[in-house]
């Protein structure tokens, strides 16, 4: 029995949706289209701000990061998901799942602080519009992005490391089409509070801190919308703030629904279908969101479609 509880797990075998054929080969088609959009999508607003010089301001440099970032997620997760639909082997190495687990966790986590961060720039772009240029000047938006991605690594390096040890008693099959922590934990054999309560702990702080600061900059940006006498800059302010608040309200609500709701009502089947939802859906619709309801991004995109067709 100890020899059995000391077997040291190698690989892992991702379970997916379903074992049906016909059904796999369906998905697979459904979130290939879904991958390729992300990625057309998010590094197509990528090039298009680093292309477009009226697009050079701190707004769209932290936009083009957090697009970056939905690449990122999706293309962490998608390659071997796909992989998986037409493969009859879903085995993915010990290392390769914690090393997937933490790139995931990074680029989601370095998003979160970048909506923070989107959110500061709205608040001093409406409440301190004479001191814009001044205040988000380009060392403060560098050391802004930068304190997003540290924030990002260095969380997702404390779920890591705790993962590292967890022990896993010769079973190996996970109930998921990635290497989620959850998943993680509900495999392993040894004692999981210590992550439980770390992912409770950090992940309630982490998640508290972003939300309250992004709802303390909408309060202020709110009463000054509320004290403008136009109605033409209050319709302004708020078209600014939209994209903003759409996506906040997606990942967010996603992230609090995941892993803040209670044990009793926790599925792993629905833990798939949300993460689908969080690792391919939101990524493919935000640069519809950002693109759609953003009139400098579609008159960008009009001037480049436009020097295009001269050519």
């Amino acid at each position: 029995m100890a020899d059995r509880n000391t077997t040291r797990v190698t690989e892992f075998i991702l379970q997916g949706f379903t074992e049906n054929a016909e059904v796999q080969i369906s998905l697979f088609v459904i979130f290939l289209i879904f991958y390729l959009f992300t990625l057309v999508g998010n590094l197509g607003i990528v090039v298009l701000i680093r292309s477009s010089p009226q697009l050079h301001t701190p707004m769209y440099f932290f936009l083009r990061h957090f697009s970056f970032m939905d690449a990122c997620i999706t293309s962490t997760i998608a390659p071997k998901m796909l992989l998986n639909f037409v493969m009859k082997s879903k085995v993915i190495s010990y290392s390769g799942c914690i090393v997937q687990f933490f790139m995931f966790c990074t680029f989601t986590d370095v998003e979160a602080f970048i909506l923070v961060v989107m959110a500061y720039d709205r608040y001093v772009a409406i409440c301190k519009p004479l001191s814009y240029s001044v205040i988000m000047s380009k060392p403060l938006c560098i050391l802004l992005l930068s304190g997003a991605y540290v924030g990002g690594i260095v969380s997702s390096l404390i779920h890591t490391c705790a993962s590292l040890r967890l022990s896993y008693c010769g079973k190996n099959y996970v109930n998921h089409f990635f290497c989620d922590l959850a998943a993680l934990i509900a495999l392993a054999c040894s004692d999981t509070s210590l992550n439980e309560v770390l992912l409770f702990t950090f992940g309630t702080l982490v998640e508290g801190f972003n939300i309250l600061t992004i709802f303390t900059s909408y309060a202020f940006i709110i009463m000054t919308i509320v004290r403008m006498h136009s109605t033409e800059g209050r319709l302004k302010a708020f078209s600014t703030c939209a994209s903003h608040l759409t996506t906040f309200a997606l990942f967010h609500g996603t992230i609090l629904f995941m892993y803040f709701r209670p044990s009793s009502k926790f599925s792993m089947d629905t833990d798939k279908r949300v993460s689908v939802f969080y690792t391919l859906i939101i990524p493919m619709l935000n640069p519809l969101i950002y693109s759609l309801r953003n009139k400098e991004v579609k008159d960008a995109l009009r001037k480049i479609m436009q020097l295009i067709s001269c050519d």
